[in-house]
């Protein structure tokens, strides 16, 4: 009858270990990004392309912003010229 039993006593090598705050921490953080990321491209079939393109439509605003700004609008260089007289 005691041969029953052995098995629920258990061993120090049986028990579930969880790991350091640290560690748990960083896994938490990794399955948060791969869920942010899965809902990002949910139903996009080539994600990498999505990025590919996203990428170049910043860079193209980022160029067009920069040459706004030290080029073209109003003041002295361009544009309509105005005669006094």
């Amino acid at each position: 009858m005691g041969m029953c039993f052995s098995c629920f006593g258990g061993s120090a090598d049986d028990a579930i270990q969880t790991p350091d705050p640290e560690t748990r921490r960083r896994q938490l953080a990794e399955a948060a990004e791969k869920r942010q990321k899965e809902t990002t491209y949910r139903g996009v079939k080539n994600p990498e392309a999505v990025d590919r393109k996203r990428k170049k439509q910043e860079e193209t605003e980022k160029q067009a912003m920069s040459t706004s700004v030290s080029g073209g609008g109003g003041g002295g260089g361009g544009g309509l010229k105005w005669q006094v007289g």
